[in-house]
């Protein structure tokens, strides 16, 4: 017979909580990516929508073509509600560029049992206005 008392089980457990907070890093950082991709994504294509805000009372008869803040505002929210997702649009001082910064927050699947219960991340894009 063998003098095993247990010795390994008490090794077991402390290797499988380990093997566990890693599958949870891996499935959460996996999850935090993909956050990180449609941040970006809704942020550029809000801003590309802003981009399209532009003042039609100076563009049209010829003149100097620049973004009407509000026009280009309201395009960005209307997007970023469509998608579901909160964010800001700022025109620039210029009216040649648009920044619109995004915040997504997602559940955590697996780092919740060592308490970190979400994620949250930032996109921001910008959109400049081409005249030439």
């Amino acid at each position: 017979m063998s003098d095993d008392r247990g010795r390994v089980s008490v090794f077991l457990a402390i290797a499988l909580a380990g093997v566990l907070i890693l599958i949870g890093m891996v499935a959460d950082g996996g999850a935090r990516l993909r956050a990180m991709q449609r941040a970006d994504n809704v942020a550029a294509e809000a801003a590309r929508a802003a981009g399209q805000g532009i003042d039609g009372g100076t563009a049209i008869p010829g003149g100097e073509k620049q973004l009407d803040p509000e026009l280009a505002g309201q395009a960005a929210r209307e997007y970023l509600a469509a998608a579901g997702v909160p964010g800001t649009a700022v025109v620039g001082e210029d009216g040649k560029s648009v920044t619109v910064e995004v915040t997504i927050t997602r559940d955590t699947a697996m780092l919740s049992l060592i308490g970190i219960n979400t994620i949250q991340v930032t996109g921001r894009a910008t959109a400049v206005l081409r005249t030439e």
